[in-house]
């Protein structure tokens, strides 16, 4: 076992898939100069031909990337920021997300897109977005949002072994967050499989990316308070892990989702509405969403530290299903 950052996690996840599939390379912007760590160590063991700097055009990088998979070859595609896959949308929606299905399947598309979100850091408006939501509504794409190391470790090498396109969104806000990771262990997570990071009676928290973390902790107050309080990270947006979720709610009756992303057609808004669908009859109080106003984040730390999720809101939100 090994203490590991959520960055490390990441670069241990791709260094561990090119060493055991040739076929997978990582390309991207700035991978050279290593500016965000994640590729750190990757040039110099696996050399030029795998570790690939693209120029600086999202749609090209996009593009190149699928043309790749289509030709044979797995690859990883670092895209920083995740404010910068809009340049690339035609590509995303007309190319990556269609190719499979429009060839009657004969041309499989093999390719991890990374994407990292930075917010609550005073990045501003076209830097900070969490934009998630918007690739959810794109059929063909598989979605992923890992809470931690252990996720951002086994969701990557499950990604990347798929003949899917993944979109990966990391957390800028957990790079530092530490866990324990078997150094030989290498199973990777499915994708669609929930994890029920505490179990409890009387509410169901579903808690995506950082809100997970302040889901926990408003969980351990609120049970100060005799409220059993269960926390679901789904680990995954597409496929959903609704049976996990579904389980829960139908055991605590009321559900609260977390979600840093903006509230209009939020992932929080599609897990309140299926749930309110699918399973209505075993709720008790109506669910309720913790997100993120639909504002655009300031530049001003000052302004943007109350935007977001956090273990206070959280835990007004639970109360409020008892009232």
């Amino acid at each position: 076992m090994s203490e590991t950052t959520y960055l490390d996690a990441v670069r241990t996840a791709q260094a561990e898939e090119m060493r055991r599939d040739a076929r997978v390379l990582v390309m991207g912007q700035d991978l050279r100069s290593n500016v965000y760590g994640a590729a750190d160590g990757l040039l110099e063991e696996f050399g030029e031909r795998r570790v690939r700097d693209l120029p600086t055009s999202e749609t090209a990088c996009v593009g190149a990337a699928l043309g790749a998979a289509m030709c044979g070859l797995r690859p990883i595609v670092d895209m920083t920021i995740a404010s910068f896959l809009y340049v690339a949308m035609d590509q995303f929606v007309s190319q990556v997300a269609k190719n499979r299905f429009m060839s009657g399947g004969r041309l499989v598309t093999p390719v991890v897109y990374r994407a990292s979100m930075f917010y609550r850091g005073a990045t501003a408006a076209q830097h900070s977005d969490r934009p998630y939501p918007m690739f959810m509504n794109v059929p063909g794409l598989k979605i992923a949002v890992p809470s931690g190391p252990v996720e951002a470790r086994g969701l990557l090498k499950s990604a990347v072994r798929l003949d899917d396109p993944v979109l990966v969104f990391e957390d800028s806000l957990l790079w530092a967050e530490r866990a324990e990771l078997a150094l030989d262990d290498d199973e990777p997570i499915p994708l669609g499989r929930a994890h029920v990071l505490r179990h409890g009676t009387d509410v169901t928290v579903v808690a995506i990316a950082s809100a997970v973390k302040q889901a926990l902790q408003a969980a351990e107050e609120l049970a100060d308070e005799g409220i059993s309080v269960e926390v679901v990270d789904p680990r995954t947006l597409v496929p959903m892990d609704w049976d996990t979720i579904f389980e829960s709610v139908e055991r605590t009756g009321r559900l609260v989702v977390a979600d840093p992303a903006t509230h209009t057609c939020s992932a929080a808004s599609e897990i309140a509405a299926t749930v309110a669908e699918r399973i209505f009859g075993a709720l008790r109080a109506s669910p309720r969403r913790v997100t993120t106003p639909d504002v655009h984040a300031p530049f001003s730390p000052a302004l943007e530290a109350g935007l977001y999720p956090d273990a206070a809101k959280i835990s007004a939100a639970v109360q409020s299903c008892f009232d």
